[in-house]
């Protein structure tokens, strides 16, 4: 879910107040109007597939084309049609008498699907620990069985919650505008329900609202009410009793849900039985605590994202028969930067940042294995549904000082939208730009210049770090091209300075297999949590992408060698052994080119008046990372180690500040990068990780010990930032 604030189409001018400075955020930009729309022509990014690799059936049977088309709603907006009554005491109670028609399905018999549970089952009949066996009969284990159940939960009141509900859209329509669904997204989501198998629903939370919006969408849609768990230490007898009414769930005191626990296991037999991850009341309480801050502020759009549901029983198949072979990091590019190998080992990287808890511990390593996969799809798919918003476009903008807002605006909306990105704004081009600048006046100043036109700038310090955090979410929609951009800065770094003019650059040939091999470093070094690859994607696939791309963008043009095959020539050739033994899921169009004529590609850098800009642009949106990933490097000879991790952390943050001072490059001094570089290094092989009677404790590597190693390592990263 992405909250938006409120862009009218028929924005006015508001009068100034509060001195000089406000009188310039509401003056005129004495510009053209053009009107800005989230779509092309009749075209409009469809977003939130599901993987066609992994899971081809739901991908084309929860999917239509019309569904395309059906657009958006406004989930709280109920008159006087949304009720089966009319007449003017029903305009005035619709609110209530749609409460009143809400379905609220209930499942009288799920006391007894719990009881006749394989997990139950085997405590009562003695087969699991802490059941009949250990000197309880089998009606005793059934009493606790539903003494147990009745902490957990009561039957929900339907009367209840439909005045919650009745309450909650009140309080909706008094904090947003409006709340916006694609009904596309929903109709999918309601073909999954139609199956007949449980639905399982994961949030992202972008915000503390999400708790409170996605039920309530989903009840208004017909989905029912979700379930959520509470704690029964913070709530007292009474609102514990309430809450239950109302479709809560408490975890008895005994359900200690460690795995290797010896006491609980009837608690947690039950339990695990009972318990659905969100709820109404979630975020009810998460608005009322921020009530006070949104209460004095102008009302608020949203826009909640349904990616396309997939079976997981059909996932489950499907992904097990894409694993291949991988090596750590440290095994694939720790030789490289030290200067002892040169190729690229051709197999995948082997890294998983997923939290490590004692549910994931208890499974078998292969169901380890799918699960951690599961949610890099889950995240590639949330991350894909989500809609670009103006303050992103506008903080990238100027963060990469563009001068001209109004145009340069315009034409990264558009390319964004055509690559497959939705935008979440519309409207007048002068009123969203002057609209984006007043949710940033916070991090930005006006200046007023010569002829009454107005200069933007970033607010030094804490400004320029909001502005680097907002640019990151468009960083997805352009990470291919800005990782081919980064790859070809460090094919030229050894050829041409950084600073050597463009017409320079575009003298020197890059060859298809340079740009793979650097192509691939690059993906090796950057965490996958950022490029977000699915797991069934190969490298190679995605490194002839990101080719693809860049030659799709005109930044590369072909370059025709003697003796060589044309570049236009598409004509069938026969396929090489190299090219047999790959995966079925490793071919794309572009893999039925011979790989020994790669050797014989050769491009160039476009030399139209465009391209260096982009370029420019393009290498920007990946450095606050990689210099972050540089500074750690440096930072190696003057950190304070064996620490924890933790430890380490905050010691490479508060030096990612300091530098950030005397640089004045704000955008790297963020804890989230201070992280991705300590967990990248110690993937690495740079830290390592021992035990220690007060924990796990980093110490630095004794590969990495002296000073030229530290520089090699320095080096490696520095050559994909472009100054």
């Amino acid at each position: 879910m992405d909250t938006m604030s409120e862009a009218r189409l028929q924005t006015q001018q508001r009068s100034s107040r509060n001195g000089r400075e406000t009188s310039l955020w509401s003056s005129g930009f004495g510009m053209k109007l053009e009107a800005v729309t989230p779509f092309l022509g009749k075209y409009r990014p469809f977003v939130g597939r599901c993987c066609q690799t992994c899971t081809p059936k739901s991908w084309e049977s929860l999917f239509h084309r019309s569904i395309m088309d059906l657009g958006f709603c406004n989930v709280i907006l109920v008159k006087e049609e949304n009720t089966r009554f009319r007449g003017w005491l029903v305009r005035r109670l619709c609110y209530f008498l749609w409460s009143l028609e809400q379905h609220i399905p209930l499942c009288q018999d799920a006391p007894q699907k719990i009881m006749e549970s394989t997990g139950v089952q085997n405590i009562i009949s003695g087969r699991a620990p802490g059941g009949a066996g250990e000197g309880q009969g089998p009606s005793l284990v059934k009493k606790e069985v539903q003494r147990i159940l009745g902490h957990i939960q009561t039957p929900p009141r339907p009367f209840l919650l439909r005045l919650f509900s009745w309450a909650l859209l009140r309080f909706l329509n008094c904090l947003f505008l409006n709340v916006q669904l694609h009904k596309g997204q929903m109709k999918m989501v309601h073909k999954a329900a139609q199956a007949g198998s449980p639905l399982v629903l994961l949030s992202t939370h972008k915000s503390l609202l999400d708790g409170i919006l996605l039920p309530f969408v989903l009840l208004s849609q017909g989905l029912g009410v979700l379930r959520v768990a509470w704690d029964p230490r913070i709530f007292s007898p009474i609102l514990r009793a309430l809450l239950k009414k109302l479709g809560g769930l408490f975890l008895p005191p005994e359900a200690n849900l460690s795995p290797d626990s010896s006491e609980g296991f009837l608690a947690r037999a039950v339990f695990h039985e009972a318990l659905a991850p969100l709820g109404l009341w979630t975020g009810a309480l998460a608005a009322l605590r921020s009530l006070r801050g949104w209460g004095r502020g102008r009302r608020v759009c949203a826009r909640v994202h349904l990616a396309q549901p997939f079976s997981l029983q059909e996932y489950t198949i499907n992904a097990r028969s894409c694993w291949d072979s991988r090596q750590t990091l440290e095994q694939l590019l720790q030789p490289i930067v030290l200067g002892q190998c040169t190729v690229v080992p051709d197999t995948e990287k082997e890294q998983e940042w997923t939290p490590v808890t004692g549910p994931l511990l208890a499974l078998k390593e292969e169901d380890q294995l799918l699960v951690r996969r599961l949610s890099r799809h889950i995240l590639n798919a949330s991350v894909a549904s989500s809609a670009v918003m103006s303050t992103a476009i506008m903080a990238t903008l100027l963060l990469f000082r563009h001068r001209k807002l109004l145009g340069e605006f315009s034409w990264l909306t558009e390319e964004t939208l055509l690559r497959g990105f939705d935008v979440g704004f519309s409207g007048q081009l002068r009123c969203l730009v002057q609209h984006t600048l007043s949710l940033l006046r916070a991090h930005v100043a006006l200046l007023r210049v010569h002829q009454g036109d107005l200069l933007v700038v970033p607010r030094p310090g804490p400004g320029l770090v909001h502005l680097a955090r907002l640019s990151a979410e468009l960083l997805p929609a352009f990470l291919s091209e800005a990782v081919g951009a980064c790859a070809v800065r460090g094919l030229l770094a050894g050829r041409v300075p950084p600073e050597g003019p463009w017409e320079l650059q575009g003298i020197e040939l890059l060859s298809q297999n340079d740009l793979y091999r650097q192509i691939l470093l690059l993906l090796h070094l950057l965490p996958r949590d950022l490029l977000l690859l699915q797991p069934c994607q190969s490298s190679y696939c995605y490194c002839q992408e990101v080719l693809d791309r860049l030659i799709q963008c005109g930044l590369l043009v072909a370059e025709e060698t003697p003796g060589s095959r044309p570049a236009c020539d598409t004509r069938r050739q026969r396929l090489s052994a190299k090219l047999l033994w790959k995966p079925s899921g490793d071919f794309t169009d572009s893999d039925s080119d011979n790989f020994e004529e790669a050797e014989g590609r050769y491009f160039r850098l476009s030399q139209q008046s465009r391209c260096p800009d982009f370029f420019l642009f393009l290498c920007r949106l990946l450095s606050p990372l990689l210099k972050a990933f540089a500074q750690a490097a440096t930072f190696l000879r003057q950190g304070q180690l064996p620490d924890t991790e933790s430890g380490y952390v905050e010691q490479l943050f508060q030096f990612l500040q300091a530098t950030a001072q005397e640089e004045g490059f704000f955008e790297c001094a963020d804890p989230n990068l201070a992280i991705s570089a300590v967990w990248t290094f110690r993937d690495l092989g740079v830290l390592q990780q021992m035990p220690s009677p007060a924990g796990p404790m980093l110490h630095l590597s004794p590969t990495f010990a002296s000073w030229d190693n530290q520089e090699k390592l320095e080096q490696f990263i520095q050559q994909f930032i472009c100054g």
